[in-house]
C-alpha cells in the first residue's frame, strides 16, 4: 500500500479475525524491514501473532487491507508485570499485556498505531486490568506514542529473545481507567 492510497482512507479498528492473519503477517514483515521490529518471529509472524495467553487482538484497517495490529495477553513472566506487582501491589490476574503492536510503514501518519494502543487500553480498563508491556530502546517512534498516551515508564529489562539475544528495554504502565 503507497502512502497515498492510504491517505485517501479512513482507518478503521476493529477486532482481529482468523482471515486476517495473512495480511497483519505481511505487515509484520515489512515492518520487520524497516525497523527492526520485531526482534523475533519474523521467520514464523503468523505464529508470533498468536502469543501464548493471548486475550484479544484488534487491527488497523486501510482501504480494506489489514495495516496494523495490537494484542492484549495474559502475562507470561514480562518484567514489566514483575516491576507493576512490585509498585502497585497488584496480582498477576489483574495485569494484562500490550503486545505485537506495529503500523505497516507505507499507512504510518494517521493515528493507526495510537489508535490500536487507545482501543487496547479501553479493553483493558473494561475488564479491570492494568495494562503493561515494554519497548526496546531502540523504538523511539513507539516510546513517543506511549509518552503520547500517558504511559509512565516503571523501570528498565533486557528483552531477551532467540537462544542468546538481549536487547535493552524500557517497561511502561498504561494509564488506569477513570
Amino acid at each position: 500500500m503507497d502512502r497515498n492510497a492510504a491517505a485517501e482512507h479512513v482507518t478503521v479498528i476493529r477486532p482481529r479475525r482468523e482471515a486476517d492473519l495473512g495480511e497483519a503477517s505481511a505487515a509484520l514483515v515489512a515492518v520487520h524491514s524497516v525497523d527492526g521490529y520485531p526482534v523475533e518471529g519474523v521467520d514464523q509472524p503468523e505464529v508470533w501473532l498468536q502469543p501464548p495467553g493471548l486475550i484479544q487482538a484488534w487491527v488497523a484497517e486501510m482501504a480494506g487491507r489489514v495495516v496494523g495490529h495490537v494484542a492484549v495477553s495474559r502475562p507470561q513472566g514480562e518484567a514489566a508485570v514483575s516491576l507493576c506487582r512490585e509498585q502497585t501491589g497488584r496480582s498477576e490476574d489483574q495485569i494484562a499485556v500490550l503486545a505485537r503492536l506495529f503500523v505497516h510503514p507505507a499507512a504510518r501518519g494517521h493515528s493507526a498505531g495510537e489508535r490500536l494502543a487507545r482501543e487496547a487500553t479501553r479493553y483493558a480498563q473494561s475488564q479491570g486490568l492494568t495494562l503493561v508491556g515494554d519497548v526496546m530502546v531502540k523504538d523511539t517512534a513507539a516510546i513517543r506514542l506511549y509518552e503520547r498516551l500517558g504511559c509512565r515508564m516503571i523501570g528498565n529489562t533486557m528483552h531477551s529473545y532467540g537462544d542468546d539475544g538481549q536487547i535493552p528495554a524500557l517497561c511502561f504502565v498504561a494509564p488506569e481507567g477513570r
